[in-house]
Order: C-alpha cells, then sequence, then structure tokens
C-alpha cells in the first residue's frame, strides 16, 4: 500500500495506509470471508451481483417467480424487503417455495424501522441488511447539542436495541449488511458530525463495533448516496478508518441508491460504482434502475466482468510516490483558464466529427445546434457541445458563435483561420513547433502518459495557450489517466486537461458503463476541465456520444445541464407504479435544467432518501401522495391523479418552472 495521503488522518498519522491497495496497478482489497449460505463473499471470491425484490413480500408465488427471473438473469443473492413481522414471517414461504423448486440461492431480509421484524428474519434467510439511521433511530429533522455525556448514552441505547439482533445472527450463522444511506443518517449522526461522508462512516462503525465487541464478524458494510461523489467519498474513508481503528476488513456492497432509470441510471451507477471497483473495492454490486430488478443484473455483471481480467490485461505505469489529491473531500484542480477551459469555467464538450466531414447545417443537431431557416439563426439546447473536432477536414461553413472548431495542426496551418479555428497537435508537434506558427489563444496538445516527458512538461509550463487532451490505450485506463494528472501537480503544472477516451471495441450496452467509469472516475475528484469521446460516424452515434458526455458531467457533478431524477429502484414497500409515475413525471419537466425531483415508492425512501433532492414525490398510501420542498412536507395526502400537476403548481410558486422551448421538445 501506499503512504502520504495529504487529510487530516494521515496528517496525524503519517503511516496512515491509502484506501486501496494500489494506484497505478489493479489489485483486489484483501476481505474476510463473510458466509452467506452457501454462496460466500469476500476477496478470494469473485464479485456477486444481487438485486431486489419489488412485488409485495406477501405475496409468495409472485415473490418466487420474480426472484426465479432474477436468479436467471445473474442474481446471486436476493434481497426481499420486510418492513413488519408478517412481511418477515411470510420469508419462510418464499424460501421453501424457492427450495422445493431447486433454487438455493440466498436470500437478505431488508429492514429499515423494525428490530423484531430483523430478529425474526434473521431466523429464516441467509443474511440481514440493517439500515443504522433508521434501526434504533426516527428522524424528525432535529438538531441536538449533544455534551459526551449524553452522546454516550445515545449509544447505550444503540446497544441495548441492536444486541438482540446480533446475538441471534451469531447463534443461527445469519450474515449482516449494515447498510448507511446518505439520505437516512440520524439526527444523532447529522447533528454530532453533519451531513458529509464522515457521519456516513461514523454511522456504520457505532454498529459494527457493538457486533466486533460481541466477536460477530459475518458482517458486509455498505455506504449508499444518490450522489456517487458522496458516494466514492465515503466508501474510500469507510475502508481507511476500518484500517485505522484495527477492525476486521469487511466485504463492500457498493452501490449507487436511488440512481434512476435508462441510461442517467446506468452512468449514475458506474461513476460511483466503477470507480470504486478501479480502486479494487467493492465485493457485490446492486445496481439500483428504477425498472425491473432482473434489468438490473445485468448492468451489475458488465461493471464486474471488466475486471476479471484485468490485471493481465493492464500495462504497466510507474507507481506514485506522493498522492496530492484528497481522496475523501472533493476539490477540483486549480487551473489557469485557457480561452474558456479551466480556471472557473465548467468542464468543456467536445465533439468528434474527424471521421465525418462537417458540411451540413443539419449535421449539428445531433450536438444540439439547430439551424432554423426563419429567422435565420442558430438555436441550441441545454445539451450544446462546447466545441467541434473535425481532424483534417474542417468544416464547410460558418460554425454558429455557441460552437468553436479543433482541426488537426497541419489543417489548421492551411485554413490561415487563427480566430475561430485552433489546432490540435501531437506531442512531436507541438514540441517542434514552437519555432513555427501556434494559435495565439488555445493550442491542444495530445499527450499519453508515456509521452509526458521532462522536455514536454518544461515546454507546457511556460505556454499560457495550452491545453492538454490526455488520453490512453491501457487497459488501466481511468488509473493511467489518473496517474498522468497526478504527475502534473506534482510538477505544479496548472494548465487544463480534456479527457479523451474511445471504446472501438464495446458493444453499445457497455459503452455508457465504461465511459462513465473512466471518465467520471476522475471527474469526481476534481480532475478533468474537459471531456471528449471519440468514434462514432453515425448522427445517432454523435447524438448518444454528446448526450452520453454531458450525462457523465451531470452524473459527476461537475456540470448539471439537466433536470436531475433521484428514483428509488422500487421494492415491496412500494405504492405506485413507479416506472410509471417516473416517465409521466420526467416527460413534464425534464426541460427544468439543474431542478433535482426526488419519486420514492414509500416514507422509507421519502424525505431522507432524497438527500439533496428540490422536490419530492413520495408515496404515502395507496393512491395517496405526499409532496416536499426540500426535505420538508408542504402537501399531505394528494390525490395520486392530480398529484404531477400539483407538484408542478409547487415548482411554479418558487418561480423555478420554465415552459419548454421549442429546441427543447
Amino acid at each position: 500500500m501506499l503512504d502520504l495521503l495529504p487529510t487530516s488522518a494521515s496528517a496525524t498519522n503519517p503511516k496512515a495506509r491509502l484506501y486501496t491497495p494500489s494506484l497505478t496497478e489493479y489489485v483486489r482489497r484483501k476481505t474476510v470471508t463473510v458466509r452467506i449460505g452457501d454462496v460466500p463473499m469476500g476477496s478470494d471470491f469473485p464479485i456477486r451481483v444481487q438485486s431486489m425484490t419489488t412485488i409485495d413480500t406477501m405475496d409468495t408465488a409472485g415473490s418466487v417467480e420474480q426472484s426465479i427471473r432474477m436468479i436467471e438473469a445473474g442474481c446471486e443473492y436476493i434481497r426481499i424487503t420486510a418492513p413488519s413481522v408478517k412481511e418477515a414471517q411470510n420469508l419462510e414461504n418464499i424460501r421453501k417455495e424457492l427450495r422445493a423448486r431447486g433454487y438455493t440461492t440466498p436470500l437478505v431480509a431488508d429492514i429499515h424501522f423494525t428490530p423484531n421484524a430483523a430478529e425474526l428474519a434473521a431466523r429464516i434467510v441467509e443474511k440481514v441488511r440493517i439500515n443504522p439511521g433508521n434501526y434504533a433511530d426516527r428522524k424528525r429533522f432535529e438538531h441536538i447539542d449533544y455534551t459526551d455525556a449524553s452522546y454516550a448514552a445515545e449509544l447505550e441505547r444503540i446497544r441495548e436495541k441492536f444486541l438482540p439482533l446480533v446475538r441471534i445472527c451469531k447463534e443461527y450463522g445469519t450474515a449482516m449488511r449494515i447498510g448507511t444511506n446518505h439520505g437516512s443518517l440520524s439526527d444523532r449522526i447529522l447533528s454530532r458530525y453533519g451531513d458529509t461522508p464522515v457521519g456516513m462512516v461514523e454511522s456504520a462503525l457505532e454498529f459494527l463495533r457493538i457486533c466486533e465487541d460481541e466477536q460477530y464478524y459475518n458482517i458486509v458494510l455498505s455506504m449508499k448516496s444518490s450522489n456517487p461523489q458522496v458516494m466514492v467519498e465515503a466508501y474510500r474513508l469507510l475502508v481507511q478508518r476500518l484500517d485505522e481503528e484495527g477492525l476486521q476488513p469487511y466485504p463492500l456492497h457498493l452501490g449507487v441508491t436511488e440512481a434512476g432509470e435508462a441510461e442517467d441510471g446506468r452512468i449514475k451507477s458506474a461513476v460511483g460504482i466503477g470507480t470504486l471497483l478501479e480502486d479494487g473495492l467493492g465485493d457485490t454490486v446492486r445496481v439500483s434502475l428504477t425498472e425491473e430488478p432482473e434489468r438490473e443484473a445485468p448492468v451489475a455483471k458488465a461493471l464486474i466482468d471488466r475486471y476479471t481480467r484485468r490485471a493481465t490485461e493492464a500495462s504497466a505505469m510507474p507507481a506514485v510516490s506522493h498522492y496530492p489529491i484528497d481522496p475523501f473531500q472533493y476539490k477540483r484542480r486549480s487551473t489557469n483558464e485557457v480561452f474558456n477551459f479551466g480556471g472557473a469555467n465548467v468542464p468543456r464538450v467536445i465533439a468528434d466529427y474527424s471521421q465525418t466531414p462537417v458540411t451540413e447545417y443539419d449535421q449539428l443537431k445531433a450536438i444540439g445546434h439547430f439551424y432554423l431557416p426563419v429567422p435565420d439563426k442558430w438555436a441550441m439546447n441545454d445539451l450544446g457541445a462546447d466545441f467541434i473536432y473535425t481532424g483534417a477536414t474542417p468544416a464547410a461553413f460558418m460554425l454558429p458563435n455557441g460552437l468553436k472548431e479543433i482541426i488537426d495542426y497541419t489543417a489548421w496551418l492551411a485554413t490561415g483561420d487563427t480566430v475561430n479555428k485552433f489546432p490540435l497537435l501531437t506531442a512531436d508537434e507541438y514540441l517542434a513547433a514552437r519555432q513555427t506558427p501556434l494559435s495565439n489563444r488555445l493550442n491542444v496538445v495530445r499527450v499519453s502518459l508515456p509521452e509526458l516527458s521532462e522536455s514536454l512538461i518544461e515546454t507546457l509550463r511556460t505556454d499560457p495557450t495550452a491545453v492538454l487532451l490526455a488520453t490512453t490505450a491501457n487497459a488501466h485506463a481511468m488509473p493511467e489517466l489518473r496517474r498522468l494528472f497526478v504527475e502534473l501537480i506534482n510538477g505544479g503544472l496548472s494548465l487544463p486537461v480534456v479527457i479523451q477516451r474511445a471504446f472501438p471495441t464495446v458493444s453499445a450496452d457497455d459503452l455508457p458503463l465504461y465511459a462513465a467509469t473512466d471518465m467520471g472516475g476522475l471527474l469526481v475528484d476534481g480532475l478533468g476541465d474537459g471531456v471528449m469521446l471519440t468514434g462514432g460516424t453515425e448522427p445517432a452515434e454523435q447524438k448518444r456520444h454528446n448526450e452520453l458526455a454531458f450525462g457523465i458531467l451531470q452524473a459527476a457533478r461537475t456540470r448539471i445541464t439537466k433536470t436531475e431524477y433521484i428514483s428509488c429502484p422500487s421494492c415491496g414497500r412500494t405504492l405506485f407504479d413507479l416506472q410509471e409515475t417516473t416517465a409521466m413525471i420526467r416527460q413534464r419537466t425534464d426541460h427544468l435544467k439543474g431542478v433535482k425531483i426526488g419519486i420514492m415508492g414509500c416514507i422509507v425512501n421519502g424525505p431522507g432518501e432524497m438527500a439533496d433532492a428540490d422536490y419530492g414525490y413520495v408515496g404515502i398510501g395507496r393512491d395517496k401522495i405526499a409532496l416536499y420542498r426540500g426535505q420538508q412536507v408542504v402537501k399531505k395526502s394528494v390525490p395520486a391523479a392530480n398529484a404531477v400537476d400539483e407538484l408542478i403548481g409547487l415548482i411554479r410558486e418558487d418561480g423555478r418552472w420554465l415552459e419548454p422551448t421549442h429546441s427543447e421538445q
């Protein structure tokens, strides 16, 4: 492992270990083995796939049939909600029927507010999941000033409530997941530690210490959030804290909670889960999509399968002796402003048209720029690319004002246009061109880590017009690009860097997962001043690449360009058709740039799980909806038939409603 982390932990303890086994090699973190039925979990076994049923737990036949579909889709654990004792009791019927039909997949009971249901379920199924924010506390959104003595008394109260479950699990050989959710931290934790990854980790450790006191170690841990940035920081900090306190290296359950639907949900999941997998963290994966649960398993498997041969496929790179990035707290890398890259500018999107000559106005529709014959003007939507790279063939017409052109250096020299067009140079071209004409505003230099020579670094150091286009052909792509950033930071270079990735052999289904991992894993650490997805010649491919680039920036919380939906994946507690409702809300609100809307099937996933949503739509009964502004309920028992109109009315009241324009429709 590596030393010298610039964090509060390492500042007081210079021997503090880094959260990952290696920043430059693919090495899976070593963990203890957790026994879960006949499917053990831990670093000695493959990374496991799991999901959660959406059928009412009291519907035995429906739960069994859905579980079988999930198993056949690749799920190795099946999680089922048990919100009360009656559902916990019915787990036995579900388990018996599955076993009778030849399925031995371990079952996991999901518990939130009911310790007595957990204690019963622990005698029936192979694993129980408890949420420490809900298990012993009730959330009232109150700030409480604790003395050390009063806080210690609270911990003793928790111990008394939690010990019976620990002892039952130990007696029956039942595994447990202590699963912290960012949105359901208790008032006690929030009052003491704030709404932070530190609070998330401490919430789990309070329960974990009780388990270790009882010598119960059959435990899995998770740190879920709908914000991938927070989720990544919390898991890393958890690993660090386990090591510092001398606690067991428990397996990790990875997931971005309430990720949403369709490609946005996949992108957000990959930014969080993929980033941690890149660093060798994670022993089971659940992708939380607002879709049927059997559709989640293939996505989880695709994320996991990328690492089955990573250690043998990746090219070696220099190790990191000094890591200048705080992996536990977001801070964007400080850069100089070059043209409109870096500095205080949002990360830019470069669209690749190098394989498609740009001869018609309509070709730019794919990247969010629309020519309107009447009134002879260009329009741009919120996903309008900032730059277009046309390679060796410059565009045949003057581009709209909101779009600038980057072309290959030799073609740029031939155009004579140094105002509207900017050159892209290889590292060799850039070093050779110091005595020949370059743009006096912006020069893009494509560089890979092996090309980052001392002479190149010294030349870049004194050039106020240079922006790097960082690229790699390494199978271990994200760490190699990160290694390049480390070299720049340690060398004192502050020029902007655009992240370039190409996936010529990757399937359409896997493309968003791979791209979101490689680019998002850097962006969540504050690395990157732009993104460029290379490849694609058809308008549909270019449109998808453009949308994917903006989606990755949004998921990493570095550039917000569209409405964000924090929608739960549905479960047996859900009180309305979540997929249909989410689609209906999206249809009417997806033009509200930067607005975050939480769509939750029940109060368990209500105001807490929505975390930082601006508005919330929460099921509280059959055909009854509660509407929230932030974490405060403002309308109760709204009939479902009227609830979307009422939600829009609430947005109007706050002055945040906009009518959709032509380019947004």
